[in-house]
């Protein structure tokens, strides 16, 4: 596979990583296991800061949604720096879940999660297509708005 240099398109795009989340219970922000890494749930919490919280379709709009998102999987990807010491280390990512906190009868979710993929896509170009989910559900912690797991292949040493 291709060799990708994200810590670079990173600063190219002008995108700031987040401070690593501080996990709300009794889980940590990353794990590896051979040569994938899975992130634990993540959400639009930025340097400890909830941001878009409420249900999409109701109180968040698509737009606001597909932001949590982005800024969730901003949160992913500093759990896997901090796990793996380089977002370089990722050669391609392999699965993206993506839970969306939805108002009654919305059932738009693969627009918001949206905000994942086209960011991992723009970062990694071909090796960032990956396998999605899209889940709406009735409630999440905290009345987040999105939730985001990853799994990643990464180079082992």
């Amino acid at each position: 596979m291709k060799k990708i240099n994200v810590e670079d398109k990173l600063k190219e795009l002008g995108i700031k990583l987040p401070e690593v989340p501080i996990p709300v219970g009794s889980y940590i922000p990353a794990k590896i296991s051979g040569n994938l890494a899975f992130t634990s749930g993540q959400s639009a919490k930025i340097n400890g800061v909830r941001h878009y919280v409420g249900k999409v379709g109701k109180e968040i709009t698509i737009k606001e949604g597909y932001l949590a998102a982005y800024e969730a999987t901003l949160n992913c990807l500093v759990a896997l720096k901090q796990a793996i010491g380089s977002l370089d280390k990722i050669t391609n990512i392999v699965k993206v879940v993506g839970f969306v906190n939805s108002a009654s009868g919305f059932n738009r979710q693969p627009d918001v999660i949206n905000g994942c993929s086209d960011l991992l896509l723009k970062l990694y170009g071909k090796n960032g297509k990956h396998a999605r989910s899209a889940v709406g559900v009735a409630e999440l912690p905290y009345n987040i708005s999105v939730e985001i797991e990853m799994i990643v292949e990464i180079e082992r040493n």
